[in-house]
């Protein structure tokens, strides 16, 4: 039997890139079974990715063949059904749980892959689905997840208690950004030196691109994330010794001249496989108890990837493959081609339009220009949720689809009509003034709601309101501000510009 299982082939998806997914020890396969990797055309072909996502995820790939050496059979095919074919033929071959539900479709109708459990997160399926089970109700909330994953993990405790007393130093997180400073003044994050590999890589994309085999929005620039497991260690320990002292007090703060902030960006290198979770939350623990950054940057860093992404892995798979299509707002709007092209002047928003051009030419911007510029302007308009959901999953870099179809049908667009989130996230420009520099230099005015000076998200903020009052005014959480529609005495002037602007 051992004989057997160690000569039985795993294959590796592109974003199951670390040691962790070959560690006989951690459920992966057996050491001296041969690796299987596969580039598939086809991925490119029917979805137009930003053209540094593209890069990023095969130069990953590319850097993992190279490592393992002869052990991989890597594949360039068409599919992934015709590289595997070319690399196992009928035969058997294993594969960890993959990351969205077309590819676990893929790999059940497939007759000769066996499915190991998933890796790369800290909680199982079988945990979480008792942990939802138990709660009895049709709604979950990060925050209980986050404490029972503390408790279950001992992370940040002291005994059965939170380390300092609270479980949720948001409080402490939410500054605005230091007034007049053009940035924050910390240590610059971990830049990856490109390889022979990227030159490669770029090299194949424009081909691609001549050919019409594949088509990309964006730009390549240099490339700005790791693609190989030393160079995400490199990013995780330039990030917990030289920037998580300064992450937790703005971490939903934005800055025009000030990209990366505090962030970690390392969102790239979990999603990819590159990193563990264990291992950042640990490293971030350490620092606090050693004393070296304070505890609410170490409980936020924590709370983001032990609380809330693998509270959206498991919320992806627990509610399905229909949960794509809640549409509880009925929102049908189509994106409008400016946005889809990443088009920053064809808007005069100017925090619209400075979000747009980073996402543009890096592929990345951090959760707040995310939820509350891009995903908020997307809700006020209206535009369908499924494809403001293909939107994020195929223009950032650590865009997947079980990353983007809970952020943004749950989270950002409240198309699933409140079962992961208490209320809509959006907001008038008065928050986006408050929390960034952006609004300034911008033509329109966040206190201005009607005429030539109104802010768009001040009045898309409540001309939403009033489009869904019936529904926001039965949430405890809304309810003030749907009774503030009562205020306006411009509301018939603000509901007409509005139409117009959407006509």
């Amino acid at each position: 039997m051992a004989e057997e299982e160690s000569g039985t082939p795993h294959w590796l998806f592109g974003d199951q890139l670390g040691p962790h997914f070959v560690d006989p020890a951690r459920g992966g396969p057996h050491r001296d079974a041969p690796l299987v990797m596969i580039e598939a055309r086809s991925v490119f072909r029917r979805r137009r990715f930003h053209r540094a996502k593209a890069h990023l995820v095969l130069s990953a790939m590319r850097h993992r063949a190279a490592e393992l050496g002869d052990r991989v059979r890597y594949v360039r095919a068409d599919t992934y059904r015709q590289g595997l074919r070319e690399a196992v033929g009928g035969g058997p071959v294993t594969v960890h749980h993959p990351t969205s539900h077309a590819a676990l479709a893929l790999v059940h109708a497939l007759p000769s892959v066996r499915v190991l459990p998933a890796r790369g997160f800290l909680v199982t399926h079988d945990d979480f689905r008792n942990w939802a089970d138990d709660r009895g109700t049709k709604h979950l909330r990060q925050e209980d997840f986050y404490r029972w994953v503390r408790q279950t993990h001992d992370l940040l405790m002291e005994g059965d208690r939170p380390v300092g007393g609270r479980w949720n130093l948001d409080h402490d997180n939410r500054q605005p950004p230091p007034k007049g400073a053009p940035d924050l003044g910390v240590p610059a994050p971990y830049r990856p030196r490109e390889s022979d590999i990227d030159a490669e890589v770029r090299s194949d994309l424009d081909r691609w691109e001549r050919e019409g085999d594949a088509e990309f929005v964006g730009e390549d620039g240099p490339r700005g994330f790791p693609a190989t497991r030393r160079e995400a260690l490199a990013a995780l320990r330039r990030f917990v010794e030289h920037r998580l002292i300064t992450f937790g007090a703005h971490e939903d703060a934005v800055l025009a001249g000030d990209a990366t902030m505090s962030h970690s960006l390392l969102s790239s290198s979990l999603n990819l496989g590159l990193l563990d979770p264990a291992e950042c939350v640990e490293r971030a623990e350490a620092r606090w108890r050693s004393g070296d950054v304070p505890l609410n940057s170490a409980e936020g860093f924590v709370r983001q990837i032990a609380g809330w992404r693998e509270f959206v892995w498991h919320v992806y798979w627990y509610f399905g493959t229909q949960y794509r299509e809640n549409n509880a707002l009925r929102h049908h709007e189509r994106l409008p081609d400016w946005f889809t092209e990443l088009s920053p002047d064809a808007t005069e928003a100017n925090c619209l339009s400075h979000v747009l051009e980073q996402v543009r030419t890096t592929g990345w911007t951090h959760h707040i220009p995310r939820l509350m510029i891009l995903g908020s302007f997307a809700l006020q308009r209206g535009w369908e949720p499924r494809a403001v959901t293909d939107w994020f999953h195929r223009s950032f870099v650590d865009g997947y689809d079980w990353v983007m179809v809970p952020n943004v049908v749950g989270m950002s667009q409240y198309a699933d009509g409140g079962r992961m989130t208490t209320k809509p996230y959006t907001s008038g420009g008065a928050y986006i003034d408050r929390m960034s520099d952006l609004c300034g230099p911008c033509r329109f005015k966040p206190s201005v709601r009607v005429g030539e000076d109104a802010c768009p998200f001040t009045a898309g903020y409540w001309n939403l309101l009033h489009r869904h009052r019936d529904r926001f005014e039965r949430n405890a959480r809304m309810t003030q501000a749907v009774r503030g529609l009562d205020r306006l005495r411009d509301l018939d002037e603000l509901l007409e510009q509005e139409r117009e602007r959407r006509d």
